[in-house]
């Protein structure tokens, strides 16, 4: 008799939540009355490109910005890094900075590209030689077009 009482006590209670129930559905399937505002447009950024950020990782260096140098550098090497031309620049701007032991991973990554690439080649013979004063000198005479 218990089990027939909580079955009977179910069915009213289901009976009594089909209007509460049928009301809901009814409005949730209403069609909205304005239409979803659209998505903006999505800006798309310009492709980076190795030139560009080593021009500017040059001028920041010329204008003594040493870290944002660095920094642009470092996103050229990103952007293309096959290119052992943007290995020796960034070498050449940590030997500016008297960071011989930077600049010679940077000359090595260089010649792990390319072998035989002038540049980082004689880099590192004058590491070796221990002649970082006169390629700083270097360094710094081609960036700003002096001797």
């Amino acid at each position: 008799m218990g089990a027939f009482r909580d079955s009977g006590f179910c069915l009213v209670l289901a009976a009594s939540l089909l209007p509460a129930a049928a009301a809901f559905a009814a409005t949730s399937a209403k069609a909205p009355t304005k239409p979803a505002p659209k998505p903006a447009a999505a800006t798309v950024a310009p492709p980076l490109d190795a030139n560009v950020l080593m021009t500017q990782a040059r001028q920041a260096q010329t204008r003594g910005e040493a870290e944002l140098a660095v920094r642009l550098a470092q996103a050229a090497i990103v952007v293309a890094p096959a290119r052992p031309d943007t290995y020796v620049t960034l070498g050449d701007m940590y030997i500016a900075q008297n960071e011989p032991d930077s600049a010679r991973s940077y000359y090595n990554a260089a010649l792990s590209i390319d072998p035989f690439d002038a540049g980082a080649k004689q880099a590192v013979a004058a590491l070796d030689r221990g002649a970082t004063d006169q390629r700083a000198a270097n360094v710094q005479g081609s960036q700003t077009g002096t001797p």
